[in-house]
């Protein structure tokens, strides 16, 4: 039957505008006729589910012959004389239903032919088999449990405007099943993320949404004002001071998977607010967050997806195997030709950048320079799970020196099919250098940066009482699920992504 429905749907001409108008017009008047007779549907209040469709079929062999109890949304109805089916749509699918007049009665069989496509339905009946083989509920009542009042646009031709389907979510989901079905899979993988952190002895906690300063991350901040404290201040854009913190004081393992907010340009890896998964870890470094972000990556695609083994743009992945290990200089030098280490200052390294229509501002220092130089000619080539490892310390504010290295830190970010999925450190926690660094962020905001950090005077504080060796992570929360899902668009992994109001 289901497979028929789909035919009997793609078939139906897509309705013009005074076509959609007249048929919302009649079901108001529906629901004016049933409300003049006593049986408002929108009264109904309560209706026990005791099984929902994917367990019906599921549990056949054990349902067969029994009473069930199923409520969804009515997604199709073919009307036969004396009997006819429907399909139910619940949270976990669809399941067809046999309606007969002899077994509703008349007058509920007559009022149950009224219902609209996108109606909520309520049935009570037993399971059985069709002749086709088609597992379905045989209907001894039929209830309706709410109007729907708009028109669902046909599947084969509504909702073709991607735009729509962002703004009006809650169509896509009803008319969408892989739409509902990406959420689920975002669900369970945030779920995931959380059980393998908890079982390594790391504990969850919340920081705030609103901060007086904003730190933690190289981005322009949204800003409010508090009223009663008559003061600005700032949507976080990390969650990392805090958490930080939070090791001085004792935490050794701790971890926020929370929003945070990001006053940018929008695209299809970008939206101004997103989840963030934050992690430190004191007595380890970079070394010992890269062996944990690949336990993660590896471990949270085996439980959500049953396999390491992905596909995603085309390219086959695999998270299983070791994953590549890098330093920024090197893939430079190899993707590119040119070895910075032989570059012997910020002056040279400009010359270079000209040479190779790098764009860059006078401010820019050498190991800015090199960053430009990973962003042009790297990037797009790192395919399988790469770590890109000693990041100049121009660009890492927050991040220990490395003791063998002049002007590098002990920083990695993970890339996967030319994208950063992960940026993680070995944490600076000498409180004079991260004053000092704090400083130099400072003159780049009075320089007209507006993505550099604040000075966070409390902050260093923390530090002058003492912070272990730590290891930090942040991971996009929203990137990963798009990687698990296939998803093209960021939009398509958040339920309600941010969109331009329309005009009146």
């Amino acid at each position: 039957m289901a497979d028929n429905t789909k035919q009997i749907q793609s078939e139906q001409p897509e309705l013009t505008q005074q076509e959609l108008t007249e048929q919302i017009r009649i079901r108001r008047e529906k629901l004016a006729q049933l409300q003049s007779e006593g049986q408002n549907p929108f009264e109904q209040t309560k209706f026990d589910v005791t099984k929902h469709s994917d367990e019906i079929k599921k549990e056949f062999e054990t349902l067969e012959n029994q009473d069930v109890a199923i409520a969804g949304r009515l997604m199709s109805k073919r009307v036969m004389g004396k009997a006819s089916f429907c399909n139910i749509q619940d949270r976990n699918g669809t399941i067809q239903s046999y309606v007969s007049r002899n077994d509703i009665g008349d007058e509920n069989y007559a009022a149950f032919k009224k219902f609209d496509i996108g109606d909520i339905v309520g049935i009570k009946g037993f399971v059985f088999k069709t002749k086709t083989g088609e597992i379905s509920v045989h209907a001894k009542e039929v209830t309706l449990l709410s109007k729907s009042l708009q028109v669902l646009p046909e599947k084969f031709h509504g909702l073709k405007d991607q735009e729509l389907r962002y703004r009006q979510r809650y169509i896509d989901l009803i008319v969408n099943p892989e739409v509902k079905d990406t959420f689920m899979k975002r669900s369970a993988i945030i779920k995931e993320i959380r059980n393998f952190l908890d079982n390594r002895g790391f504990l969850e906690v919340e920081t705030p949404v609103l901060q007086s300063i904003s730190g933690g991350a190289a981005a322009r901040p949204f800003i409010t004002h508090h009223n009663a404290m008559d003061i600005d201040m700032y949507l976080r854009i990390a969650l990392e001071l805090p958490l930080k913190r939070l090791i001085v004081g004792g935490f050794e393992r701790v971890y926020e998977i929370g929003r945070v907010f990001r006053n940018e340009g929008i695209s299809i890896r970008h939206n101004p607010e997103f989840t963030l998964l934050e992690v430190y870890q004191a007595f380890t470094d970079y070394e010992g967050m890269m062996d944990l972000t690949e336990d993660l990556f590896r471990t949270v695609a085996k439980n959500v997806l049953g396999t390491t083994k992905i596909q995603y743009g085309g390219y086959h992945l695999d998270l299983g195997q070791k994953f590549a290990r890098i330093t920024m200089t090197e893939a430079v030098k190899q993707y590119s030709g040119i070895d910075f280490d032989q570059v012997e200052n910020t002056e040279e390294a400009k010359k270079l950048a000209k040479e190779h229509n790098i764009v860059f501002e006078d401010r820019h220092e050498k190991g800015d320079i090199l960053s430009f130089f990973f962003e042009e000619y790297v990037e797009k080539n790192l395919i399988q799970p790469t770590f890109i490892i000693d990041y100049p310390i121009e660009i890492s504010p927050l991040s220990k020196k490395k003791a063998d290295k002049a002007g590098f830190t002990e920083r990695f970010e993970l890339f996967i099919v030319g994208r950063e999925y992960g940026n993680a450190y070995s944490e600076l926690n000498d409180p004079i250098d991260q004053k000092e660094r704090f400083l130099k962020q400072e003159a780049l905001r009075a320089a007209g940066d507006e993505e550099a950090n604040m000075i966070d005077n409390d902050f260093i504080t923390a530090l002058e009482y003492g912070m272990p060796p730590t290891g930090g992570l942040g991971i996009g929360i929203d990137r990963m699920v798009m990687l698990l899902t296939e998803a093209v668009s960021i939009r398509d992994v958040l339920l309600f992504p941010a969109m331009k109001p329309l005009e009146k």
